[in-house]
């Protein structure tokens, strides 16, 4: 089989047999050279085989960070002919386009770009791409043929940029051209998907922030990619701008309010110039004048990088009326969301739920909103469900838009009934300022829901600022509770429910180190309720009263407390609330040196809590159960009951460190005071880190034990352990913890237990010690509040990693590390 082409100089037909190598252009080698000769006349040289010889716009600037994605680039094209890079307005991908074009390797006889920002939609595409490819028509020849005559057989990559306003053209003629040229491959930039058979999507994420924990420290803030594109567009425009330890966390936390959206991190930089750092921080905090100081782009650019509202103007602009209504309504959601919120926020005006998921699809595929980092699609029987969430310029955007609409009030009135619907589900827990608030995960909403909730049902609000009061409690950010209810006890306080404000005001009191207070708030509390007559009321104002005295260390007043509160809640016949109840009476008696009592008390509450509590409450037990063991002199007890804390408790959370602190404290008492010495360490730099203290007479007992290693141990052993503890944090914490028996040799087998840990997460641990429970996938699910499915993924990773094949040997092995399992039951 054949087929034709013509001679580039005379027209003659040309015959190209399917037998490979370069494609003739010339009938002959006369036409060659009246070719050259044509060419050397004009001035005209033949491109060059590389990407260099194309014609591509020069970069005046430095192109900071994505060597990642320029890597994954280069891998993806080798094994795609399309592929698009989409993500938010501002986020880099024509930048990346461009400079993954002039990076790659010599493989391209001729790389183009063709700009289609300036196309309107319905406007000839085929014949703007002819002519921005200086491609000629000719009689008899369509658009599309010239095209493709014009692209041939060579290996070319054509850059078509900003497709998002042209999206159907552009699918159509991307397929037409890709399956008439083999060797043609389409690097496309859009905002969404062209959605082409055998294309592949490349999104384009917001540039790397540092972490958290960086403080001052230039180095850890140079590795992030927008501290680096911040400081580097700074000194462009403020000659001698340099980053340092006294301007370093501003510029971080600037980047981090951006979100690390690239256009957003070069418009911000460009007023180092003129303004303080301080001054461009506090203009992105005032959100009626964000978007005005995101202005000042390049003038040569295109007109939608000036600014970044123009940015975000030319993504809302492509979007439908319904579109645009769910877009400017998920404004009021400032912390993110999940699909009921975004349904039951944003339905009304004749748009129903199911209307709105599709648009929020619509809406992630524009890059309009984001997913959050780390989340996955849900799968059957998950509990968290996928969130997402506008960038914050976006936001601020359609925040604008939603006042300019006339909506916000009404916007507002739906997300205060979906908040309290929220808030609902937590009505009947007696202690329900120390369970797990079910408006947790929606903190930043509820704040930003209420400061803007002048006008609505003020019991709604009050009821609502409880309850972000207590969030901010069960979070250890005391100040911010603090705030709220002393708003709540001064002005609206007597309709708040009962005692429920004085109670939680105490916990706080004593989370802020203030014992006076605390119990004037307890007793104030526990009057209230005795006025109101409630049983549940009641059962929790005693209990915040015993917490203020044991703050005081009026340990029998707190005893006392602590048992009419068991008696009350007894009498309700709810087992969990008084196993709870048990457990804090427990630890009383432990404060109080009445260890014999407590664990009697332990023997009959930690069941029950294992069986029914949440993880945190079982956590906070098991430790209570292991202090109390510890006090007894019972270390193997002990330590045993410390590792099951840290087997269900997150690694890079606060609840860790008690187990870790525990397992401390057995070591010391072991004798084994090198690994006691660096477990303390290990804890304090993490307690640090997190800003957490614990409790006054647990870090007392802390400090004497690390005081008493120290005696013990050569400066040069001290030395050593203080240096192990700086490389243990998160789950190489736990491991170590978990890794090693207290008072014994570290054999080469307890090594290899240690090597072992390191190589299984937490979750993948916690999951091996239930297997070797007997338990099955099934009651693992329910314990972990995880799928069977996703169960048996842990399963599969942990077989893979220890190279075994049966639930036998992982119980096995799990045995064989944990000197046999648990201790047996209470």
């Amino acid at each position: 089989m054949s087929r034709s082409r013509t001679c580039d100089v005379c027209g003659a037909a040309l015959i190209v047999r399917p037998h490979g190598g370069r494609p003739a252009r010339y009938c002959s080698g006369a036409c060659r050279q009246r070719a050259l000769r044509r060419r050397a006349a004009s001035g005209a040289t033949p491109p060059a085989p590389t990407a260099g010889g194309s014609v591509l716009p020069p970069a005046l600037d430095t192109f900071v960070g994505r060597r990642q994605e320029l890597s994954n680039l280069r891998t993806l094209l080798r094994s795609s002919r399309l592929l698009t890079l989409t993500g938010a307005g501002g986020v880099g991908k024509t930048r990346l386009a461009l400079e993954f074009a002039k990076a790659s390797p010599k493989r391209f006889a001729r790389v183009d770009l063709v700009e289609l920002a300036s196309l309107q939609d319905g406007a000839p595409l085929t014949q703007s791409l002819a002519a921005a490819l200086g491609v000629r028509e000719r009689a008899g020849r369509t658009g599309v043929d010239a095209l493709v005559r014009a692209l041939g057989d060579a290996p070319r990559l054509l850059i078509l940029d900003n497709c998002e306003h042209l999206a159907e053209p552009c699918a159509r003629l991307a397929a037409t051209l890709l399956g008439r040229c083999p060797r043609l491959r389409i690097l496309a930039t859009s905002r969404e998907a062209l959605r082409v058979p055998g294309e592949t999507v490349f999104r384009v994420g917001e540039l790397s922030l540092p972490p958290a924990d960086a403080g001052d420290d230039v180095t850890a803030l140079l590795r992030s990619e927008a501290v680096r594109l911040f400081a580097d567009r700074a000194a462009s425009s403020s000659p001698g701008f340099t980053l340092h330890r006294g301007n370093g966390p501003l510029v971080a936390e600037i980047c981090r309010r951006l979100d690390g959206l690239a256009l957003a991190v070069e418009l911000a930089a460009r007023h180092a110039g003129g303004l303080a750092l301080s001054d461009i921080l506090a203009g992105l905090d005032d959100r009626f004048a964000q978007l005005d100081l995101l202005t000042g782009g390049s003038r040569t650019g295109p007109p939608r990088h000036s600014g970044l509202a123009a940015a975000v103007d030319w993504s809302h602009r492509l979007l439908d009326p319904a579109e645009q209504a769910v877009f400017r309504r998920l404004s009021v959601l400032v912390g993110g969301f999940d699909v009921t919120a975004a349904q039951t926020v944003c339905a009304g005006g004749g748009m129903g739920p199911r209307q709105v998921f599709r648009i929020l699809c619509a809406l992630e595929a524009k890059s309009l909103v984001v997913r959050l980092p780390g989340e996955t699609a849900p799968m059957p029987g998950e509990t968290a469900p996928t969130r997402f969430r506008q960038l914050n310029a976006i936001r601020v955007y359609a925040l604008d838009r939603l006042r300019a609409s006339g909506e916000l009030h009404a916007t507002l009135r739906r997300a205060l009934a979906w908040l309290t619907e929220m808030a609902d589900r937590g009505r009947g827990d007696v202690f329900a300022d120390q369970a797990g608030s079910p408006l947790a995960a929606e903190r930043d909403n509820l704040a930003s829901v209420l400061a803007h909730g002048a006008g609505h049902d003020d019991t709604v609000l009050e009821r609502l600022t409880l309850e972000l009061a207590r969030v901010h409690y069960q979070q250890e950010q005391p100040s911010a509770a603090h705030a709220l209810l002393t708003g709540l006890l001064r002005g609206a306080g007597g309709r708040a429910p009962g005692g429920q404000v004085p109670a939680l005001a105490a916990r706080v009191a004593c989370q802020r180190a203030d014992p006076d207070e605390a119990l004037r708030l307890g007793e104030q509390a526990v009057r209230s309720e005795r006025m109101r007559r409630d049983a549940a009321g009641l059962a929790n104002a005693l209990d915040a009263r015993a917490a203020a005295r044991l703050c005081r260390g009026e340990f029998a007043e707190a005893v006392a407390d602590l048992r009419e509160c068991l008696e009350v809640v007894g009498s309700a016949g709810r087992p969990q609330d008084t196993a709870w109840c048990t457990h804090h009476l427990a630890w009383a008696l432990l404060q109080a040196g009445r260890e014999r009592e407590a664990d009697a008390l332990m023997s009959r509450c930690l069941p029950v809590l294992r069986q029914q509590a949440p993880w945190p409450r079982t956590a906070a037990a098991l430790h209570t159960a292991g202090a109390v063991r510890l006090a007894l002199g019972r270390l193997r007890s002990a330590e045993t009951l410390f590792a099951e804390v840290l087997r269900i408790a997150p690694g890079a959370s606060f609840h860790a460190l008690y187990p870790v602190e525990g397992l401390a404290l057995v070591a010391a008492e072991s004798g084994d005071m090198q690994r006691a010495l660096r477990l303390y360490e290990a804890s304090a730099q993490a307690r640090r880190r997190l800003d957490t203290e614990p409790e006054a007479p647990w870090r007392h007992r802390m400090e004497q034990a690390a005081a008493r290693a120290r005696t013990r141990l050569s400066a040069a052993a001290q030395e050593a352990a203080v240096a192990g503890a700086r490389g243990l944090r998160g789950e190489r914490l736990v491991a170590y913890a978990l890794g090693a028996g207290s008072g014994e040799e570290r054999t080469g087998h307890d090594v290899r237990t240690t090597d072992d840990r390191l190589r299984l997460t937490v979750r993948e641990s916690t999951v091996a010690g239930l297997v070797a429970e007997g338990l099955t996938n099934r009651q693992i699910a329910d314990r972990l509040g995880l799928s069977v499915h996703t169960v048996a993924t842990h399963l599969d990773r942990i077989r893979d990693k220890l190279g075994l094949r049966s639930r036998t040997q992982i119980a096995l092995w799990t045995a064989a590390r944990t000197g046999g399992g648990r201790p047996a039951r209470w």
